[in-house]
């Protein structure tokens, strides 16, 4: 048995997310959306460090199902939270696609 059904990380540690991207937003909003809806026993939603796709940015990755998002504004919490979150298919047009296995950094 998990504690969480599903865990969110947010890269809000790196030096271009934050900054550039507004990570700590789309962090901020997926958080409110989960209190909203009272799933906070079941979606867990946690800043991350940087992830080594740094240029694709600001990454969202959604577990146990390993789905990697890029380029997630604030405006694009709501499809995740509602599409993924609450009906388990991935957003497309967020999809990152890395070029090879490990760091992907531009």
């Amino acid at each position: 048995m998990n504690p969480f059904e599903q865990h969110v990380f947010v890269c809000t540690g790196g030096k271009v997310c934050p900054v550039e991207g507004g990570s700590a937003a789309v962090h901020a909003r997926l958080k409110e959306l989960v209190a909203q809806a009272g799933l906070e026993s079941a979606i867990r939603i946690n800043h991350a460090g940087c992830m080594s796709q740094c240029g694709h940015g600001p990454m969202v990755v959604v577990y146990p199902e390993g789905v990697w998002y890029c380029a997630v504004r604030v405006e694009d919490a709501g499809a995740i939270f509602n599409e993924h979150l609450l009906g388990g298919k991935a957003v497309e047009r967020l999809l990152y696609h890395p070029l090879q296995p490990g760091s992907n950094k531009t």
